[in-house]
This record gives structure tokens, sequence and C-alpha cells, in this order.
């Protein structure tokens, strides 16, 4: 089968991809299309379940600061709130992390601190574990790999945070504090693959876009640093295509929309005949090109 000619078409497979899938990302692509199935509500709550059976009761989850995270993720985007006993108890395990021993913020170094990036500018971030248990490499959800460990440990806390924004605890104090550290970062995103690699930007810029008002003009110092360096064909150079489409969905201005109208050709082109984009994190990365086609309209 040939590449999909027009975003419909690609739509069309991604629609036909997660028809049969019993999945968070099956659930949440069939609402987004406008074709839930009738056994979604049970499956919902089975799915539910799943997720919440691998909370421990101190709120941890086999596999630390990742997993907890995007389980917390999941359950909420699949309707659970705080009646769900799992949502409070991930939701205070992952504040316990934040200022821990090994966060990206612990520390300094001469360049670290002329960047703004040390203990001295930065607080609030959530800790993956103790500094010299190495972490990297980390595979975030959405398929990006980071070798680095100091990459690392900061998209971990990023997703952390993300996670944490979608609960009551976004209007404590250290979750606050960690957005306004990310603010600061800003200063350092006017060079592309500058002291802060794109992809690190990116994931930055995707939880300052879902903290609200009060940190769009941080995000908007990301959003155009992306802007200015997208190619011809709608990528960016040494970026991730699935992380940058990811962020400007979350940002989801005007300006946004444009750059990921840019960015459908090249992406619909990389689409495979079962309507996937390879293997690397399948089911996370389709429902995000989903989500980037229908934004683009």
């Amino acid at each position: 089968m040939s590449t999909p000619r027009t975003a419909a078409e690609a739509i069309e497979r991604l629609a036909a991809f997660f028809e049969p899938l019993e999945s968070r990302q099956g659930v949440l692509a069939r609402r987004l299309l406008g074709t839930p199935r009738p056994a979604d509500a049970e499956l919902t709550l089975r799915l539910r379940r799943q997720l919440a059976a691998q909370v421990g009761p101190d709120g941890s989850v086999a596999g630390g600061l990742a997993f907890a995270a995007f389980r917390l993720i999941e359950l909420i985007e699949l309707g659970c709130d705080e009646e769900t006993p799992a949502v409070p108890l991930l939701t205070r395990w992952l504040v316990q992390q934040q200022d821990q021993p090994g966060c990206y913020s612990e520390g300094c170094s001469p360049q670290r601190h002329e960047m703004g990036a040390c203990e001295h500018f930065l607080s609030g971030f959530l800790s993956p574990g103790p500094a010299d248990v190495r972490v990297s490499p980390v595979t975030i959800p959405n398929g990006k790999v980071f070798r680095a460990e100091p990459a690392a440990r900061f998209a971990l806390s990023c997703l952390g945070l993300r996670a944490l924004l979608l609960t009551p605890a976004r209007t404590y104090s250290g979750v606050k504090r960690h957005l306004t550290s990310l603010a600061r970062l800003k200063e350092t995103w006017q060079i592309w693959n500058g002291y802060f690699p794109p992809d690190l930007v990116l994931t930055a810029l995707t939880v300052l876009a879902a903290s609200g008002a009060g940190e769009r003009a941080a995000a908007g110092t990301g959003t155009a640093l992306l802007l200015q360096h997208q190619a011809a064909d709608g990528g960016w150079p040494e970026t991730d295509r699935f992380v940058a489409l990811e962020a400007l969905d979350m940002v989801h201005t005007v300006e946004a929309r444009e750059a990921v109208r840019r960015a459908v050709p090249g992406l619909i082109s990389r689409q495979r005949a079962d309507g996937t984009f390879g293997p690397v994190a399948q089911q996370e990365r389709c429902l995000i090109a989903l989500r980037a086609l229908m934004f683009a309209g």
C-alpha cells in the first residue's frame, strides 16, 4: 500500500489501527475520532483497575519515577480523580521525590552556574534516584530516549511535573517552584542545540504549556525557537519529530497549528501501511500523530 496522499487518508489508517485496540491509547483515540465502541466503557473500567493495581501502598510503582508519573497520567486520562485511591497515592509519592538527592537541580559547577542551571537557581525538581546510581538511558512515553545522565534526570522530572499538574498538587509550593525554575531556563533557549539540546527544551515546553497562563511567556520562548528552526520538510534538525509534535499540540496556539500543518506532509510520508510509524512507542506515537493531524485541521 502506498504512502497516504492526504491527512484524511492518514487519519483513516490510524482509525483502522486503533479500532481493535483494548488499550488506553485505543480508548482515547476512538474518543477523539468520535467512534467509541459499545464495550469501551467496560474496557475503561478494566484498564483503570489494571493500572491502579500496579501502585504500591506507598504510591510507588515498579520501575520508579517514570512509571509512577505515567501511571498517574494514564489514570487521569481515563477519567480517574481523587476518588480513585491510586491517584492521591501516586500524587503523594511524586511530591515526596521533589528536592531529594539526585534531582537535576542538585549541585553546581562553573558552567551550570553560568547557565542558571544549578541549585542556586533551580528547585522543586523530582529525583529518580541517588546521583551515584545511573538512570540513563531512559525512554519517556513518547519514545524519546535520553542517553546522557543529566538529560535523563531533567526529562524524568519534567514527566513527574506534568503528571502533578493534572492533580490538586498543581497548587503546591514545590510544584510552583519547579515551574518557576523551568521558566527561568528560557534564557538559555536562544540557540538551537545549545546548552540544552532541542528535545530537552521541547520536553520542558510541553510541561510549561500545560501549566496554564502563568508560564505562557516561557512557553512562548520555546515555541519561537521551534518555529525558527523548522526545516523545509516540516521537521526539525537533531530533533525527534514526535517530541516536537507533542509539544506543539500542547501549546495549541495559532502559530503552533501552522507549524503542525507544515509538518504534516513529512509525518504522513513516514506512515506505514498498518497506520503506524514504526515499532518505537508504537501506540503512543500513533496517538500523538492522530492528535497532531486533527489539530492541523
